[in-house]
């Protein structure tokens, strides 16, 4: 028992690190809708502590809401969601900073940009196996909200 409490105190302490963001859900636990089946590969949960802890700031505190900010319209796909975004060099710069940060700490997404023709919208298509859409829906209401 006492060689566990050492790995129990860093859980704990684990945890409080990482904060709060309800975007992202601390544990599996925190998303019970998944079925089993959709279990297969990484659990649907956020893990904050992928990112340090300037990363994570940057990430949950500036360019999320900026990006959400940003945000032109949502489309909604058979596997999760797609949103519309300027196509403009600094709004590119802030998705690619942020999809690479995302797919740390949320590895079960398939992201994606993309780029339209003739200076068109640019894309962000985050989606995955089944259960992705729901989490989207019920983790990350704020982006899917029009």
């Amino acid at each position: 028992m006492k060689a566990l409490l050492p790995i129990l105190a860093a859980l704990t302490l684990a945890g409080s690190l990482a904060g709060s963001d309800d975007d992202c859900p601390q544990s599996p636990a925190a998303h019970a809708t998944a079925s089993p089946s959709a279990r297969k590969g990484s659990a649907f949960y956020c893990n904050r502590l992928a990112l340090t802890p300037q990363v994570r700031k940057r990430h949950f505190e500036e360019l999320g809401p900026k990006l959400r900010s940003l945000r032109k319209s949502v489309r909604e796909l058979k596997n999760g969601y797609e949103f519309e975004f300027s196509g403009d060099t600094v709004t590119y710069q802030l998705l690619t900073e942020w999809a690479i940060q995302e797919r740390l700490c949320c590895p079960f997404f398939d992201i994606s940009l993309r780029l339209e023709p003739e200076g068109g919208p640019l894309w962000l298509r985050l989606s995955g196996r089944q259960g992705t859409k729901e989490f989207i829906k019920v983790d990350a209401a704020s982006w899917v909200a029009q």
